[in-house]
């Protein structure tokens, strides 16, 4: 049976651990209330740019030029990219380790013909590790990335693609849905999918919509990747603040059960004591 002070050291311990724990919670909620109004400042822009690509596809559908765009080319997907979008930091609850499983199963749906670009160092760590593939990696900026890095891996992505070293482009990331909920998406950016609206609006050009097409096609896949940058960056710090809440709470439980622990523990030695004073007086008489 540990003793008083093996007891008391270990409430100190947890004790000390909650209060971090807690502080990360404050931090990740202050962090989350602004990565959470980036991300729904943004999905307007997503569908209203996806909303005009399809509307102008329509206008353009019997454009043969167009329908030869280097970023519109269907082909046998051998050679796939795959984006993997994780965190740089940990205490995030099952927020890396979903998106790993999920990237596991879609390697394992496409034998040999995944290469991976990583964006985190959970997923770049776990990865090299295990010698798979990589093609690029970036750390540091999951929890407030730029525009800028979405730009720069969009232009990689889409020369690689017109070059055909890769058939297919993929990015896998978390998407935001509530503090309580995240989930793992997997979209495809490359070959860009633009099917005509129903019934689309009589656009009046001003400039030619070939023209228009080819000038937003590299900005809607920028823009994609951008989003699930802002997803995910969402969604790790809703996961680290919900996790640092549960583990605050349990830490707490932990407290109250030591703590009478403790007091038995202290009661029996009272108790044993007087026993022994008792019994020692009583072999005196």
């Amino acid at each position: 049976m540990p003793s008083l002070i093996d007891i008391r050291r270990r409430i100190r311990s947890v004790k000390n651990t909650q209060q971090i724990t807690k502080a990360m919670k404050m931090v990740a909620a202050a962090r989350l209330r602004k990565a959470q109004d980036r991300v729904i400042a943004a999905r307007p822009y997503a569908r209203m740019l996806s909303e005009t690509l399809r509307n102008i596809s329509a206008a353009v559908a019997e454009d043969e030029t167009i329908n030869n765009h280097p970023l519109l080319a269907v082909r046998e997907e051998n050679r796939i990219a795959l984006i993997l979008v994780t965190s740089d930091r940990g205490f995030a609850g099952g927020f890396n380790g979903n998106l790993i499983k999920a990237a596991q199963e879609f390697i394992a749906q496409h034998p040999n013909q995944v290469t991976l670009e990583l964006r985190g160092r959970k997923g770049r760590d776990y990865f090299r590790r295990r010698n798979f593939p990589t093609s690029g990696e970036l750390t540091g900026v999951s929890e407030a990335p730029k525009w800028e890095h979405a730009l720069s891996l969009s232009e990689t992505m889409m020369e690689r693609f017109a070059n055909e070293e890769v058939d297919a482009v993929y990015v896998l990331f978390n998407e935001f849905r509530s503090v309580l909920s995240q989930r793992v998406t997997l979209k495809k950016v490359l070959p860009v999918a633009v099917s005509a609206g129903e019934n689309p609006p009589d656009y009046i050009f001003e400039q030619p919509p070939a023209e228009m097409m080819r000038i937003l096609l590299p900005r809607y896949v920028a823009l994609e990747i951008f989003h699930a940058f802002l997803e995910s960056a969402a969604s790790e710090h809703a996961a680290r603040m919900t996790a640092m809440d549960a583990a605050t709470s349990n830490a707490a439980e932990v407290i109250d059960k030591l703590t009478l622990h403790m007091n038995r523990v202290r009661q029996a030695s009272i108790t044993k004591e007087i026993i022994e004073v008792v019994s020692g007086a009583a072999a005196l008489e």
